[in-house]
C-alpha cells in the first residue's frame, strides 16, 4: 500500500502484537490456546445452564447471555489476528476494518449493559428477596437483554457510520492487532473534533449509566450484608455476588484505561497490552471465575461432563 494524500483507500495494515519474525510462532501458539480455552469455557457454561432446569433462573439466564457475548466478543478479533500471524498477510479492507470495529464495539457495550443487569438482579435478590420473583420475571429479564442489544447496536452503528465518512491520508498502518477506534482516529486526516465529542458522550453515557447502576446496587448490597447478624450469613450473601464483582472490576478497569482518555494521548504499546487484557484475558477468565466460586455451576458442569462421557462410550 502506497503512502500518499489519498482519501479513498483500499485497506489498512494491522501490525499485530509483534513485528519480530521469531515471535510469530510463539504468539500464534499462545493466543490459539487462549482462544480455544475461551470458547470451550464459555460454551460449557452455556450448555451447563441450558441442560440443568435448576439453573433456569434470572441470574443464570444473564450468565448464559454473558458467556455467549464473550464468545462473540473474542471472535471479532482473535480469528483475524491468528490468521494474520499464520499467513503473515496483515492487510484488512476498509469495509472489513469498519465491520470489525462495529461488532467489537457492539459486544463490548453489550458486556457493559449486561453486567449492569446482573448487578440489578443481585440487588433485587439480596435486598428485596420477597419481591424477587415479581420484579425479575422472565419477561423483565428478556426485556433487559433486548434493550441492551438494541442500545449497543445503535451506539456502535452511529459511531461506525460517522467513522465511514472520514478520509485517511499518509500511512495506512494500524499499530494494533484489530481495528480499534483510537488507532484509526490517529490515522485520519479529517476533522475529528465533533466525532471525539460524540464518542466521549456515547462512552460516558454507555459507561456511566451502567456503572451507576452497578454502584447503586452494590452500595445497597453492602448495607444489607452488614445487617445480616451471623458471619456465615454474611459470607453466603457476599458469595452470591463475589464473582460478578470480580468480573466488573476486571472489565471496567481495563476499559477506563483505554477509552476515557483523549485520542492525542493514546499510546499504541499501552493500548495493545490493555486491549489484550479485555479482549482476550477477561473473556477467558470469566468462566473460571464463575465456575470456581459457584457450587451450582460446578455441579452442573460435572453432571454435563459425566453425561458426555457416558454418551461417548
Amino acid at each position: 500500500m502506497q503512502k500518499g494524500n489519498t482519501t479513498g483507500i483500499s485497506g489498512f495494515l494491522l501490525l499485530g502484537l509483534s513485528e519480530q519474525p521469531d515471535h510469530q510462532l510463539i504468539l500464534f501458539g499462545i493466543f490459539l490456546a487462549m482462544y480455544l480455552v475461551t470458547m470451550l469455557g464459555n460454551l460449557l457454561i452455556i450448555l451447563a445452564i441450558a441442560s440443568n432446569t435448576y439453573l433456569h433462573s434470572p441470574m443464570y439466564f444473564f450468565l448464559a447471555n454473558l458467556s455467549f457475548i464473550d464468545t462473540c466478543f473474542t471472535s471479532t478479533t482473535m480469528p483475524k489476528m491468528l490468521m494474520n500471524i499464520w499467513t503473515q498477510h496483515q492487510s484488512i479492507s476498509h469495509a472489513g476494518c469498519l465491520t470489525q470495529m462495529y461488532f467489537f464495539m457492539t459486544f463490548a457495550l453489550l458486556d457493559d449493559f449486561l453486567l449492569a443487569a446482573m448487578a440489578y438482579d443481585r440487588y433485587v435478590a439480596i435486598c428485596l428477596p420477597l419481591h424477587y420473583t415479581i420484579v425479575m420475571s422472565p419477561a423483565r429479564c428478556v426485556l433487559l437483554v433486548t434493550v441492551s442489544w438494541l442500545c449497543s447496536h445503535l451506539i456502535a452503528l452511529s459511531l461506525t457510520l460517522f467513522m465511514a465518512q472520514f478520509s485517511f491520508c499518509g500511512s495506512h498502518v494500524i499499530p494494533h492487532f484489530f481495528c480499534d477506534l483510537l488507532p484509526l482516529l490517529k490515522l485520519s486526516c479529517s476533522d475529528i473534533s465533533i466525532f471525539q465529542v460524540v464518542m466521549f458522550i456515547d462512552a460516558s453515557l454507555a459507561g456511566f449509566i451502567p456503572f451507576t447502576c452497578i454502584l447503586f446496587s452494590y452500595i445497597h448490597i453492602i448495607f444489607t450484608i452488614f445487617r445480616v447478624p451471623s458471619t456465615d450469613g454474611k459470607h453466603k450473601v457476599f458469595s452470591t455476588c463475589g464473582s460478578h464483582l470480580s468480573v466488573v472490576i476486571l472489565f471496567y478497569g481495563t476499559l477506563i484505561l483505554v477509552y476515557l482518555q483523549p485520542s492525542s494521548s493514546y499510546s499504541a504499546d499501552t493500548g495493545i497490552i490493555i486491549s489484550v487484557m479485555y479482549t482476550v484475558v477477561t473473556p477467558m477468565l470469566n468462566p473460571f471465575i464463575y465456575s470456581l466460586r459457584n457450587t451450582d455451576i460446578k455441579r452442573a458442569l460435572r453432571k454435563l461432563i459425566s453425561k458426555g462421557m457416558v454418551l461417548s462410550w
